[in-house]
């Protein structure tokens, strides 16, 4: 029995702490985030932003697709285009290709963020770099809930570095993997697409969390 309770414990935490952040739910049209996911689907999303820094930068693009099983279901995608209300910057668009002119016309960053909350539902959130995406998009969320996305988040970089981590000799497991994106999907031997597209990048990302699943064994 004792060996059972730490298990016990961990799920009466996440069962009370569940209930804790839906009481706070500062919107309840959002409680559907709080369903049971379902069975066997992922959502890997990616945001375009002006820059890299989460307290003065924005989100101008996010890109969002459905995983069911080992199929990324292309036809079941979210692509929007965000209106900032600071310049994109030269730097940033020799990275995105997206110009001041290109997201004039995006949603509000409040009625973006409520359609990508729409589209996740319940499901598990995949990302490379994950954090950093969530950052920035909960700098909107957060007003609008009170709290973050609640869903269970999955990082791809991780799932890497503990693939390639356990294919070393014990003796050395634990040293610097490279994590970069593009040597990750060449070594998975991934397709890739176009770069700094928040579609694509969400589609590639996808790819890689349903290869690393099956090489891990999970």
């Amino acid at each position: 029995m004792s060996q059972l309770l730490p298990g016990f414990i961990q799920k009466l935490y996440r069962s009370v702490w569940r209930e804790w952040l839906i009481f706070h739910l500062g919107d309840e049209r959002y409680k559907f985030m709080f369903d049971k996911p379902p069975a066997n689907e992922w959502v890997a999303i990616d945001c375009e932003t002006t820059g890299l820094n989460i307290a003065k930068d924005q989100v101008i693009s996010i890109g969002a697709v459905k995983i069911v099983g080992n199929k990324i279901m292309t036809s079941e995608r979210l692509e929007i285009l965000v209106k900032p209300s600071k310049e994109v910057s030269a730097e940033s668009v020799k990275i995105h290709r997206l110009r001041e002119l290109d997201v004039a016309n995006g949603l509000d960053p409040e009625v973006a963020a409520a359609k990508l909350m729409q589209f996740i539902g319940s499901r598990p959130i995949v990302g490379y770099y994950l954090e950093f995406d969530l950052g920035m998009l909960h700098k909107v969320i957060w007003p609008m809930l009170g709290q973050g996305l609640p869903q269970e988040k999955i990082e791809v970089s991780e799932m890497y570095y503990e693939y390639k981590n356990s294919k070393l000799p014990p003796n050395q497991r634990g040293q610097m993997i490279d994590l970069r994106f593009d040597t990750l999907m060449k070594d998975l031997g991934l397709p890739t697409r176009d770069a700094h597209d928040a579609m694509n990048d969400a589609v590639m990302t996808g790819m890689a969390f349903i290869k690393l699943r099956e090489l891990l064994g999970k």
